[in-house]
């Protein structure tokens, strides 16, 4: 009998630990990333620009390329930059905003890229999802999965805690996403990738449990895996299913009904994961989620991001349009904006007690 098996897209090496980005000129060539040393390295103009003087001299054969920000224009820029030069691979060095930037500019130029992240701030560091800004406001764009993922604990530490809070936020909310999903095969028999929402809900699961917090390696560590892990599951699953359900329908309705007001998106689905297990009828899982955005200092109430409970209710209502044929508990209960308002007034009174 044949044994059935499948490949899962995956990078070739992760490696998170303090040190690691000093071996960086190692790893690309003991992995065959790239023996010539012929590199293109995309650099934001905040963390990454601070550590291109250490890293020049380790990688004398890179051309650098700093980019200006997250959107569609800038990863067409670097693209059409890179074009003809034969590089090996092209690095991601810096924040979520340029490794997106960077894997869509690798996938138009055919490159395998390495995503060197200088914050944990979203599961974009291993995901085959380039989130980027356009005309239309913000969109999402598949691409190849990293080759390579190298998180250095000791650049994540210097970097603001408030990237690694809403890493935390990004994280815990694949309990939320995961529910969706679960819902949605029950009522709509949508197919459910038993892998994908394994190893995305034990992600969610480790970061919410771990008794750390971000001053602590072992936390980071911890947190930074399970990015990679919900990045892997978004591959194996062929979609964001297995992280993005009402808590990121909720973060974006905030994007596009108040624009240059939302917050950190890790803020935005931590709160909405929170809400979403409310709604559910799952106080006790709504619970343990907000006393842990609450124990990192991530926002459980709108207020805590400088938004009103009529802006939030507004969100709720409005969500289910930013992801048409996606189902979640939000699509499920169709609320109405009275629905919305109690359903609320009844989260902010249980979380507070």
């Amino acid at each position: 009998m044949p044994v059935l098996t499948r490949l899962i897209p995956s990078p070739v090496v992760v490696d998170i630990r303090a040190g690691a980005l000093g071996d960086l000129s190692r790893l690309l060539a003991d992995q065959r990333i790239s023996t010539s040393g012929k590199l293109a390295v995309a650099v934001s103009g905040g963390s990454g620009a601070k550590l291109r003087e250490a890293l020049a001299p380790e990688l004398p054969g890179a051309d650098w390329f700093p980019v200006g920000g997250g959107t569609i224009d800038a990863a067409v820029t670097l693209a059409d930059a890179m074009r003809g030069k034969r590089y090996d691979a092209v690095v991601g060095l810096g924040g979520g905003k340029i490794i997106d930037v960077t894997k869509y500019a690798a996938a138009r130029v055919g490159l395998p890229m390495v995503a060197v992240a200088t914050n944990l701030s979203h599961d974009g560091i291993c995901s085959p999802v380039s989130t980027l800004d356009n005309d239309n406001g913000r969109g999402s764009y598949g691409v190849p999965t990293p080759i390579a993922v190298v998180v250095d604990l000791g650049v994540i530490r210097d970097a603001p805690a408030r990237y690694v809070r809403a890493g935390i936020g990004d994280a815990v909310s694949n309990l939320s996403a995961i529910a969706d999903w679960e819902l949605s095969h029950r009522e709509t028999g949508e197919p459910v990738d038993g892998l994908a929402a394994a190893m995305a809900r034990s992600a969610g699961e480790a970061v919410l449990r771990h008794p750390g917090g971000i001053g602590d390696d072992d936390f980071l560590g911890t947190l930074a895996e399970a990015l990679v892990l919900s990045g892997i599951a978004m591959s194996i699953s062929g979609d964001t299913r297995p992280s993005s359900g009402a808590c990121h329908e909720i973060s974006h309705a905030f994007d596009l009904l108040f624009p240059g007001r939302a917050a950190a998106h890790g803020e935005q689905v931590g709160l909405g994961a929170a809400f979403a297990m409310h709604l559910r009828g799952e106080p006790e899982t709504s619970g343990l989620i907000a006393d842990a955005l609450r124990r990192h200092g991530l926002p459980v109430l709108p207020a805590e991001m400088g938004f009103t409970e009529a802006e939030f209710a507004q969100a709720v209502g409005y969500a289910p349009q930013t992801r048409p044929g996606r189902f979640t508990i939000l699509e499920h209960l169709d609320l109405s904006a009275t629905d919305i308002r109690d359903a609320y007034a009844d989260y902010a009174k249980t979380i507070r007690s």
